[in-house]
């Protein structure tokens, strides 16, 4: 790890050169390139520095127990030695973080797909709670939600739903939401109050670019036709819904929210490169680093991540045995407490599997 550092700060003090040399000052672009990757590595350079300081500090108050002390000066120096091993232990941790390989998706758009799953009515009146625990998350991080797909039921619960979600860190946020969500609750509809249980799938994946995913028009069916459900006259008038069909990976992707033919094919070819590129990153997670097979968003949707239990106002996130409190909170969109928390504990796990 610690030549991994030096190497790192090697490079901090030869970009520090490069960015005051004439020659990269009259190259704006060039200029640009080095400060973003001296800012990219400068909290990690500090960070580093810290850790040296506390080292020779450590050494220096271990030194002085090998003195002649007072018992008052001596206790001093053994509670110094104690706050400085914590703090080196911290500082350690928080280097083995830093560390890590980051996700090339992190800060990528993403496509959202909900369904509801077992459960009838219930079911679908959980995939719409979900939904709108999403959209407002979204709107509280200032971020743009694009329906790209939705099928409701005059109940007002959802049987599929996909949208887009655009900001800046929206995948590395939402990333670990992909997986089968639990609800148990008394229905609206239930008479007796007894509780039922239903559940709701979650998908999240990130927005592909044009360079990563090429496909190939004679391996792409399109089918036009008229959009179905609410939406007034214009809805039936013309045939604006757009069906894909990929016949390679057997892909089937509809979008019928936009009034523009145009811009439901956009919408719905940027759902396919994403499955696709989901798809192909799911190969590589396999054959490639078959350790971290237990994240979400790696082919394991079909675990039950999450319970929300109503009855006892309980959120369980089961991949990490930890429960929070607060239902209607959370879904009204607070999601970052547990969001963090789910965060750090997978950031742990891929330390364990690191070698440093």
């Amino acid at each position: 790890m610690f030549d991994r550092l030096e190497h790192i700060v090697a490079r901090y003090k030869e970009l520090e050169k490069e960015i005051s040399s004439p020659e990269v000052i009259n190259d704006h672009k060039k200029l640009q390139e080095l400060a973003q990757e001296r800012a990219s590595i400068e909290s990690l350079v500090e960070k580093y520095s810290a850790y040296k300081d506390t080292v020779n500090e450590l050494e220096s108050t271990r030194n002085m127990l090998g003195q002649p002390l007072e018992n008052e000066l001596k206790e001093m120096a053994e509670a110094e030695i104690e706050e400085l091993n914590q703090k080196l232990e911290q500082l350690e941790h928080e280097l083995k973080l830093s560390l890590l390989p980051k996700d090339p998706n992190d800060e990528r758009n993403i496509i959202v797909e909900i369904r509801a799953g077992t459960g009838g009515d219930e079911a679908g009146l959980f995939a719409a709670n979900l939904f709108r625990m999403y959209t407002r998350y979204a709107q509280i991080k200032n971020w743009v939600v694009d329906i790209i797909d939705i099928n409701q039921t005059t109940i007002g619960s959802i049987k599929e739903v996909v949208f887009q979600i655009k900001g800046k860190g929206a995948y590395s946020r939402l990333k670990y939401e992909s997986g089968v969500h639990r609800v148990q609750r008394v229905p609206s509809t239930e008479s007796s109050g007894r509780v039922h249980t239903s559940t709701a799938t979650v998908a999240v994946l990130p927005e592909a670019e044009d360079v990563e995913v090429s496909i190939n028009p004679d391996e792409l069916r399109t089918d036009i036709f008229h959009a179905g459900g609410a939406g007034g006259q214009n809805v039936n008038k013309v045939a604006t819904a757009v069906r894909l069909t990929h016949y390679p990976s057997g892909i089937v992707v509809t979008c019928q929210d936009e009034r523009s033919q145009l811009k439901n094919k956009v919408k719905a070819m940027s759902v396919l490169k994403a499955k696709l590129l989901d798809i192909e990153r799911t190969k590589q997670e396999n054959d490639i680093i078959q350790k971290r097979r237990s994240q979400v968003g790696t082919g394991e949707r079909v675990e039950k991540i999450r319970t929300y239990n109503f009855p006892q106002d309980r959120l369980t996130e089961h991949r990490i045995g930890t429960s929070f409190h607060n239902l209607e909170k959370i879904l009204e969109g607070n999601l970052d407490e547990f969001l963090d928390t789910i965060a750090t504990e997978m950031q742990a796990r891929l330390l364990e599997s690191e070698v440093y």
